[in-house]
């Protein structure tokens, strides 16, 4: 048996913390500043978490912020962040002020840096943190298709875990995985952050989509239309791999449940998939995050305010091609200048030709 320190008690981190108390470990989920409520609720009646609405098992021990105690950190085997993007400074703030021995750190929290040389995932970010306060450990990325209430709820889900050091990939997955919980394994830690952090963003664009041409569409029992949104899916995740691979990831992990997979759950609901259906219904940015989604946080909105000037800079110096990111392209002007996603299917890049030679000898 493991002891398992979850930071942030959002949807989520919570979620996260059901298989690995199914498999018996001590949980500790520790809430932040913004956590107060749903810390309180857990306390009193571990169903009543009241953004998850799902129970969570009573083997897990919830506690507000000011009960993380270096004592509590001590006898932690795998710190889990699953904070908010923008909570991620202040995470990493607690676990100065808490560890006292090299820790494992796992990260379900997605998104993307800008530093002095660039880009950089938050995996990268967490490690440069714990080697500068000398608490250096394996950085472990999760991604993949993982709606918080279904992994709460049990069903089965598939994600990956990648890490440089294997072993610890190995030995924390092995922590994790459950009958319905389950985890492959990868070393591309760049690519998995990447497209996770992506998926995000390129979600507004799929479900915009959907809704721009609901109207087209003779079944109002069916509002959404297909077609043109599984066009923009396919170059969206051709997208993704042509970043993670400016960056430094394998391209191919995109077509995979970092990629594809996560992308397909992602469109299929939550925040940044209703700000596709509000701009496909022709507003922009700050009139849906104002009006209807006031209040809410959408963080593929902040991943691409975060991309925008590094990918400028890459098109500008010849290192990517604009052609080949029409669906990026697109969502950063519309961030940009603030206005409805303003994209057709006939800006796609046409599927690539391959001849029959080249099949003969691939």
């Amino acid at each position: 048996m493991a002891t398992v320190l979850i930071l942030g008690a959002g949807v989520m981190g919570s979620a996260i913390a059901v298989p690995a108390a199914d498999n018996g470990h001590r949980v500790h989920l520790v809430g932040t500043h913004l956590d107060g409520a749903i810390i309180e609720a857990l306390k009193a009646d571990r169903a009543a978490h009241p953004t998850l609405h799902a129970p969570l098992p009573a083997g897990i021990a919830p506690h507000a912020i000011d009960e993380l105690t270096p004592e509590l950190a001590a006898g932690a085997d795998l710190i889990i962040i699953g904070v908010s993007s923008p909570g991620i400074p202040w995470a990493m703030d607690r676990l100065e002020q808490n560890l006292r021995r090299p820790v494992p750190v796992a990260l379900v929290t997605k998104g993307l840096h800008l530093s002095e040389t660039g880009l950089e995932t938050f995996t990268d970010r967490v490690a440069q943190r714990l080697e500068a306060i000398d608490m250096a450990a394996p950085v472990i990325g999760i991604g993949g298709p993982c709606i918080a209430k279904e992994l709460a709820d049990r069903q089965p889900t598939a994600v990956v875990y990648a890490g440089e050091d294997e072993a610890t990939v190995g030995h924390i997955a092995e922590l994790m995985q459950t009958a319905n919980y389950r985890i492959s394994r990868s070393r591309d830690v760049i690519g998995v952050e990447i497209c996770a952090a992506l998926k995000n963003l390129l979600t507004i664009a799929v479900s915009a989509m959907y809704s721009r041409h609901a109207e087209r569409n003779p079944q109002p029992a069916k509002p959404r239309v297909m077609n043109p949104a599984a066009a923009v899916f396919n170059q969206a995740v051709r997208e993704m791999a042509g970043i993670a691979a400016w960056l430094g990831g394998d391209p191919m992990t995109a077509y995979d449940l970092a990629g594809l997979g996560d992308l397909h759950v992602t469109v299929g609901g939550g925040r940044n998939s209703r700000l596709g259906d509000h701009l496909g219904a022709g507003l922009g940015i700050s009139q849906a995050l104002s009006g209807p989604m006031a209040g809410l946080t959408v963080e593929g909105v902040d991943t691409g305010r975060v991309l925008a000037p590094a990918l400028e800079a890459a098109f500008s110096a010849g290192r990517l091609d604009r052609a080949d990111f029409p669906v990026i392209r697109a969502l950063l002007a519309a961030i940009r200048d603030d206005t409805p996603l303003d994209l057709d299917i006939a800006d796609l890049r046409p599927q690539i030709e391959i001849s029959a030679d080249r099949r003969q000898h691939a």
